[in-house]
């Protein structure tokens, strides 16, 4: 077996993954631990990072053991992570920032929305920044939780000297390096990664942020994505179970690690890029392009440069509660429960026979707006509510698996909307590149095709994050020239599913209705 094995590690909302990687971008095995989150309220969810690391090194310890390779084989490593923020004083120990004084809880989590007056706040600025967010400043972006903290947590605020992403976290933890990434920097901390200085401070200083170097230690300049942050620290290695040889390379925001495996082999296809998207979909989904263009959209996240491969812009369009939601529907629903992934395919088999023997009348007068937790993209409002339409008294389990096929329609439909805003705007996108969690929702994917249009392409990889993380720590441990490179070298195939004509046009409909939900929710808004 090769002695340049790879390994490749993902934090997400839940758990935390590992995978270990030949140089051909086979998976060998794969290894996931459980990690928990606190919630005090609606707005309010925090991490303990140090149980993150904890689950991080026995997911890596786990997935050398499964696959019987000695730890002198792995000589790359990469972190991706959601873009949770994690506070540290000058000692490295946990700073806390929830609602009680329990230190361990020292990381606000993506999805949390304590900030949206802060939010608002640096959105009324108009500063340049803007443009480079969709105009609008989220309250899942860092700069927002960073004030929030400075003003509702003063303690932890002047305890803290250094705030990581929790991709640079993880990278800090395996290195001792304080290097933060292009990607976290440029894509949640208004970083502008295309000016030679990156750092707007006029705009710290004026949303009361002129003491964030001091705070957060983030440096002046960030590191491009799959360099060589340097090689293991003793301690690391060994939680890890590798050696102090393995190098590890700068990481990513978790649903870029899912761009970089499908569309960074298609660097080599510059023409063809404004046709391909990747679509990132699990608790939340984002939707994800490449281009040498750079184009400010209102509503998309982005442009950022060199945040996924060096040379292109990336930007971003994203649902914040896709499974969640269904999550949510089935929790909500008194014929609901539990949503364990039993559940869910039970709900799914149902929701096939019923469409079987109604065809498609099915629920076809039951309508979902999906912004159960604002409206990321291509809105902008984190405000936005959920609408649902066309209930009925009726309760039992065919009720819930109603419910939960016009949710995922709804959800897709969503999807559409964010495609549509970036092809109004130069893409011409017609085929999505779809991993993460929702490739094992059988309705999900079918309406991907079907509602949108496009082709669907689901990378015959069996984790797609993963591996490109492993491309990211080939990069690192130069077992290919460049991320690039390793990205064409470590691709894999996948298998195409084209939209069905007579099913696209149904849900035509359902479009122009999603539409008019938009507009008459924004009147019940306006009503005095």
């Amino acid at each position: 077996m090769s002695d340049k094995l790879l390994v490749g590690v993902d934090v997400g909302t839940g758990s935390a993954r590992a995978g270990l990687f030949t140089p051909d971008g086979t998976l060998l095995s794969r290894h996931e631990f459980p990690i928990d989150m606190q919630r005090s309220g609606a707005n309010f969810a925090e991490h303990d990072s140090e149980q993150i690391w904890a689950a991080t090194c026995a997911a890596v310890r786990a997935t050398l053991a499964s696959a019987g390779v000695e730890p002198s084989q792995v000589t790359g490593i990469a972190f991706d992570a959601t873009c949770s923020l994690v506070f540290r004083d000058a000692a490295g120990t946990p700073v806390p920032v929830g609602r009680t004084s329990e230190s361990r809880w020292d990381t606000i989590v993506w999805l949390d929305h304590r900030a949206l007056a802060e939010a608002e706040e640096c959105t009324r600025t108009g500063h340049s920044v803007l443009a480079s967010i969709g105009g609008v400043m989220s309250p899942e972006m860092e700069i927002p939780k960073l004030m929030w903290v400075k003003r509702h947590l003063p303690e932890s605020w002047a305890r803290s000297a250094q705030v990581f992403d929790l991709a640079d976290f993880l990278s800090w933890k395996a290195t001792g390096s304080n290097a933060r990434s292009r990607c976290t920097l440029a894509t949640k901390w208004t970083y502008q990664a295309h000016l030679a200085d990156g750092w707007q401070r006029d705009f710290l200083q004026e949303v009361g942020l002129s003491d964030l170097f001091e705070r957060t230690g983030v440096p002046d300049s960030a590191n491009d994505v799959g360099s060589d942050l340097g090689s293991l620290t003793a301690v690391a290695a060994e939680q890890l179970g590798l050696t102090t040889a393995c190098r590890v390379g700068a990481g990513v925001v978790d649903a870029y690690a899912g761009a970089i495996a499908t569309l960074g082999p298609m660097a080599q296809e510059r023409n063809k890029l404004s046709r391909h998207a990747a679509l990132i979909a699990g608790t939340s989904s984002c939707i994800m392009t490449m281009s040498e263009q750079s184009r400010a959209i209102q509503g998309i996240w982005g442009p950022h440069h060199g945040t996924l491969l060096s040379g292109f812009w990336q930007q971003e369009g994203g649902q914040s509660a896709t499974g969640a939601l269904l999550d949510h529907v089935i929790r909500w629903h008194g014929a609901g429960g539990e949503p364990s992934v039993d559940h869910h395919r039970d709900i799914c088999q149902r929701v096939m026979d019923l469409r079987k023997i109604e065809g498609a009348t099915f629920a076809s007068r039951l309508h979902v707006l999906p912004d159960f937790h604002g409206n990321r993209s291509p809105l902008g409002d984190p405000m936005a509510l959920g609408v649902i339409s066309g209930l009925t008294l009726d309760s039992d389990f065919d009720s819930l698996c109603r419910l939960y096929w016009r949710t995922c329609v709804g959800i897709v439909l969503g999807v559409r909307h964010i495609i549509e805003t970036l092809n109004n705007s130069g893409y011409a996108i017609d085929t999505l590149h779809i991993t993460g969690g929702h490739t094992r929702n059988p309705l999900l994917m079918e309406l991907y095709a079907d509602a949108t249009r496009c082709t669907v392409v689901e990378p015959s990889a069996p984790d797609a994050t993963l591996l490109g993380m492993a491309m990211v720590a080939a990069s690192a441990a130069t077992v290919y020239p460049d991320l690039a490179e390793a990205c064409i070298a470590m691709q894999q195939s996948g298998s195409a599913l084209s939209p069905d004509a007579e099913a696209s046009a149904r849900f035509d409909r359902d479009y122009r209705i999603f539409l008019q939900m938009l507009h008459q929710r924004e009147a019940l808004d306006t009503v005095g």
